[in-house]
């Protein structure tokens, strides 16, 4: 059996679940924006730096103001919040690329990233 250290097993981790994120992403821009895979596979990896990027900086801006207020337990309040936040956060990032990407309105941008949060969320619970 490997055995990794905690940095490395978060890091192969990420590069696993992002590797088949931009590949459902793909295929999920495709049926949602009817483009051909050379037009959506560039956005779904946009859109996965974004996703991994705004993480870090969340997480470790979230748990810096954990520390700072002495959570000492992440109730299902705080969870919340701290989900919340992190989608909101990465609504605002992702939506205008689907905007200008796709040259689509407002509404068509948030059905696009509404029914690819409602999709990762299901990926995330399946893959953890």
């Amino acid at each position: 059996m490997i055995t990794l250290s905690p940095i490395k097993r978060r890091v192969v981790y990420v590069v696993i679940f992002e590797i088949f994120a931009i590949l459902f992403s793909t295929l999920a821009l495709m049926a949602l924006s009817g483009s051909a895979a050379q037009e959506s596979l560039p956005v779904a990896i946009m859109v996965s730096v974004i996703a991994v990027t705004w993480n870090y900086i969340y997480n470790t801006a979230f748990e810096t103001w954990e520390r700072r207020k002495k959570v000492r337990k992440r109730t299902v309040k705080i969870r919340s919040i701290h989900a919340l936040g992190f989608e909101m956060g990465l609504f605002l990032f992702c939506l205008p690329i689907y905007m200008l990407w796709y040259s689509v309105g407002i509404w068509k941008a948030t059905t696009m990233q509404t029914a690819l949060m409602i999709f990762f969320l299901i990926y995330t619970f399946a893959f953890t």
